[in-house]
């Protein structure tokens, strides 16, 4: 079993185990918005990430292309347990959403047209909006420690908002954008 290069002052994975079990734990509460439940899972409860490594791994896993809680699986198993760590999330967050897919794929193809299911799907999506909000909410406190002024990093919020939610651009053309304008900006401040 490899250990970390450096030992973290928190919580760690105990083994490929708890690994393997814990992501597909997130793998099965997770349906569209799973970042608030990684977050409470992976930084709350368990304390495998503080906030500020949860926001840099995320970052990292929304860069890559894929799943972005798919990415965050590899970039944490690999921290912990090199290659064997990165397997063993990547299968916990695979094995057991595969099967309820598979079953869930099967009941809708019977049940599509009930104006139940139909209800049910549109309610679920509103949740997830709100856990998504509130999550961010909690991640305001991170802005302390940008290095770009606060008035500034609000502004790129509302411009990201305004893209996005009012003017319906792709999230891809939003977060290029405002990404390059932001890691410039990082980097001027950083370097100067």
């Amino acid at each position: 079993m490899n250990k970390p290069a450096a030992v973290p002052d928190h919580p760690v994975p105990r083994d490929l185990r708890d690994l393997f079990f814990s992501f597909t734990l997130l793998a099965l509460q997770g349906f569209g918005g799973v970042m608030v439940i990684v977050y409470r899972e992976l930084v709350e409860k368990k304390g495998w990430l503080t906030d500020d490594e949860f926001l840099e791994d995320w970052s990292v896993a929304q860069l890559l292309p894929g799943a972005n809680i798919i990415n965050l699986a590899l970039i944490i198993g690999n921290r912990y347990f090199g290659l064997r760590g990165a397997l063993a999330a990547l299968t916990g967050m695979m094995m057991a959403p595969l099967v309820v897919v598979i079953a869930l794929t099967l009941i809708y193809t019977r049940y599509a047209d009930y104006p139940g299911v139909i209800g049910a799907l549109h309610g679920m999506g509103a949740v997830v909006a709100g856990l998504i909000g509130a999550t961010g909410l909690r991640l305001l406190k991170s802005l302390r420690a940008s290095p770009l002024p606060k008035p500034l990093c609000i502004a790129i919020l509302i411009c990201c908002f305004l893209m996005i939610a009012i003017m319906r651009w792709p999230l891809g053309y939003a977060l290029l954008g405002l990404g390059l304008i932001s890691c410039v900006l990082t980097y001027r401040r950083i370097q100067a």
